[in-house]
């Protein structure tokens, strides 16, 4: 009994001390995080003059009407180990085509069958097709993605802007700024890079053009085209 009294009298040591401060900040940098990522993004065709510091703007690209025999000549030509130029429109109409998810067909009802209900949503992170843009040397990738937590659904913009830079033997989206939201995550690279695998590039390349970007001498971004310069 007198040992417990004597222990409550010294109060907590500094190893407790240590840890409760060390969880408040924690606990602070994630709800200020999470406050962060929830400010709206306001989707623009162009920043306003007067666009406050504090904004968190996001213009998409170009869906354009690319034309498909176009679109798949180029790839064929890229596969094949020809250099290639590839406009934002043709750009993300190649995104589009490789990233639609198989959807089975349903089966067909019989007479006094139920309404099949709607399949429900499992996963936690629902991302949309990634869109492209290009300008002023410099490439944009941009998505809205649906974050479902505990029955509580949001949808946020995330978006990174940056170029290709070559790392070891090919080349790499390397980021200048990225937000999630109105938070910005370009600072930090842990959170960074599985920021991007789970939120932007969900989709992996098809083998076909993964391999023949590995060949690559040269990726820039010219007006709004990205020049792809084969050996």
């Amino acid at each position: 009994m007198l040992k417990k009294n004597t222990k409550a009298q010294k109060g907590p040591t500094w190893f407790e001390v240590g840890l409760g401060a060390a969880l408040s900040v924690a606990l602070g940098a994630v709800l200020g995080a999470a406050y962060l990522v929830s400010r709206p993004v306001l989707k623009v065709t162009a920043i306003p003059k007067d666009a406050p510091a504090s904004a968190v703007y996001y213009i998409e690209g170009s869906r354009g009407s690319a034309n498909s025999s176009s679109i798949a000549e180029k790839r064929k030509s890229f596969v094949a180990g020809e250099s290639i130029s590839v406009e934002e429109g043709e750009l993300n109409a190649l995104i589009g085509s490789i990233s639609q998810p198989e959807t089975p067909k349903p089966k067909a009802a019989k007479p006094g069958d139920k309404p099949a209900p709607p399949p429900a949503n499992q996963r936690m992170i629902d991302a949309g097709t990634l869109n492209a843009r290009m300008r002023g040397g410099k490439i944009q990738f941009g998505d809205t993605v649906t974050l479902n937590v505990y029955g509580f659904s949001s949808s946020v913009i995330v978006q990174a802007t940056g170029t290709f830079t070559r790392r070891g033997s090919g080349f790499e989206f390397d980021p200048e700024s990225f937000y999630v939201g109105g938070c910005p995550v370009q600072r930090l690279p842990f959170v960074r890079g599985f920021a991007m695998k789970k939120l932007l590039f969900t989709q992996p390349a098809p083998d076909d053009l993964a391999a023949a970007w590995a060949k690559l001498a040269d990726v820039s971004i010219e007006g709004s085209a990205l020049r792809l310069k084969m050996p």
